[in-house]
C-alpha cells in the first residue's frame, strides 16, 4: 500500500504563489503517473494537472495552464505543484493522486478512476 500525503497548502494573496508537494511513502517504486486534482464543496473532484512516470509527459487543465506546474521527483518518491499568479477561484482542497497500475512511462490520466492510491488534500484558500 503506498501512503500519500499532501502538504504546503494555506492562504495567499491574489496574484501570490503556493508550492504543494506530495510525498509517497511504501513501495513506491510501483508508482506510475501522478496527478492533482482540486475539488470545492458540492462540486466533482476536478483534474488540475498530471505527469507521467517518467516525467517526460505533463497535461494539465485550461484554467491553470501558464500559471501552475507539475514536477515530480522520483528519487525523493515526491510530486509537487507550483501555483504563481493565484487567484481567488483556484480555493480548493488539492489532493495528491498516485497510479500504481502498470503502464508505459509516457502516459498520462486525467480521471479520478484511473489513480487508485490518493492523499487527504490540502486546502488552499486565496483572498482577494
Amino acid at each position: 500500500q503506498v501512503q500519500v500525503v499532501e502538504s504546503g497548502g494555506g492562504l495567499a494573496q491574489a496574484g501570490g504563489s503556493l508550492r504543494l508537494s506530495c510525498l509517497a511513502s511504501g513501495p513506491t517504486f510501483s508508482m506510475d503517473a501522478m496527478a492533482w486534482f482540486r475539488q470545492v464543496p458540492g462540486k466533482e473532484r476536478d483534474f488540475v494537472a498530471g505527469i507521467s512516470q517518467s516525467g517526460g509527459v505533463i497535461h494539465s487543465a485550461d484554467s491553470v495552464r501558464g500559471r501552475f506546474t507539475i514536477a515530480r521527483d522520483n528519487a525523493k518518491n515526491t510530486l509537487y505543484l507550483r501555483m504563481n499568479s493565484l487567484r481567488p477561484e483556484d480555493t480548493a482542497d488539492y489532493f495528491c493522486a498516485v497510479r500504481t497500475i502498470p503502464s508505459d512511462a509516457s502516459r498520462v490520466y486525467l480521471s479520478t478512476n484511473e489513480y487508485n492510491y490518493w492523499g487527504r488534500g490540502t486546502q488552499v484558500t486565496v483572498l482577494s
